[in-house]
């Protein structure tokens, strides 16, 4: 594993063709990925919202260049060119067309601070103990990337668990990447691992909860206190009428607590029931009577 390390981190010749290259492939995944709604809810879609993948095309970049000029031009570049091409790709095939790049803006402003994190990430390869300084933004990044999957994984086990591994992973392995000093491997690697079992416990003592309001008084839908509603496998949270103060009127409120499908049925007074189909997602649903 350690040649495999040497050879990502440092042993690249990384040439501007191949940079280059490696943008426009790194840009046409991600675009072809966000176009496949299958792949919406899996590991696969962190690529396209979140840091933790391009924070490792980051590193090996640093790693790979000969100078902090070149390090630095380099991230930029690649950003650069990766970055809109996600929303170019995407533009003929959604409905926002071209006001799709409005997402762009915000993607933009970090590939300016690419610049100066690719400059000052090159001093890693000095291998020094302060190169953990220089690193430690990007295991933060990627931890805040753990908490986010690692409570997606719960909510929808066992989805995102290969992106929740891989942060957790990346958390530890940096350092032993990045450094070749033993003593600053070590030390990074055991901070990484704190770091991960931290973030670990805070999502196990706050499972994940996704609550809305997902029927109301209509004229499909009557009910109100007298009623019961419950889902056929509690598995999936919990569900119940309540009166809402901003309708002035009853409503179903659910707590979802894992993704899936189920039914949810209300009972009225006189035993008549309503039952619908219900799927279930991180942060959405979708309802319909049966």
């Amino acid at each position: 594993m350690t040649n495999i390390f040497r050879k990502l981190f440092g042993g690249i010749d990384l040439t501007w063709p191949k940079l280059i290259i490696a943008a426009v492939i790194a840009g046409a995944v991600t675009a072809v990925i966000a176009l496949i709604p299958a792949l919406h809810y899996t590991s696969f879609i962190g690529i396209t919202t979140t840091f933790e993948i391009w924070i490792l095309f980051g590193i090996m970049i640093i790693m790979n260049s000969r100078s902090p000029i070149d390090s630095a031009a380099k991230c930029f570049v690649f950003f650069l060119i990766s970055q809109p091409l996600v929303y170019l790709i995407q533009v003929p095939f959604s409905i926002y067309g071209w006001a799709l790049f409005g997402y762009y803006k915000y993607w933009f402003i970090w590939t300016i601070l690419c610049i100066p994190m690719g400059f000052v990430g090159y001093y890693m390869k000095q291998d020094k103990w302060w190169g953990l300084l220089i690193l430690a933004p990007m295991i933060l990044l990627t931890a805040y990337s753990y908490l986010l999957y690692f409570s997606d994984f719960m909510f929808s086990y066992p989805r995102y668990i290969l992106l929740s591994l891989f942060c957790a992973a990346a958390m530890i392995l940096y350092p032993v990447a990045v450094f070749r000093d033993k003593k600053i491997q070590t030390t990074g690697a055991v901070l990484g691992a704190c770091a991960v079992i931290v973030c670990t416990v805070m999502c196990l003592l706050n499972k994940p909860v996704y609550s809305a309001d997902i029927i109301s008084n209509n004229e499909e839908h009557r009910f109100d206190d007298t009623y019961t509603v419950e889902f056929a496998n509690p598995k999936y949270g919990d569900v119940a009428i309540v009166y809402n103060q901003q309708f002035e009127d009853y409503v179903i409120h659910a707590d979802f607590r894992h993704s899936g499908d189920t039914v949810m049925t209300i009972t009225a007074p006189n035993g008549e029931k309503m039952e619908y189909d219900i799927h279930i997602e991180r942060d959405t649903y979708k309802l319909n009577r049966k």
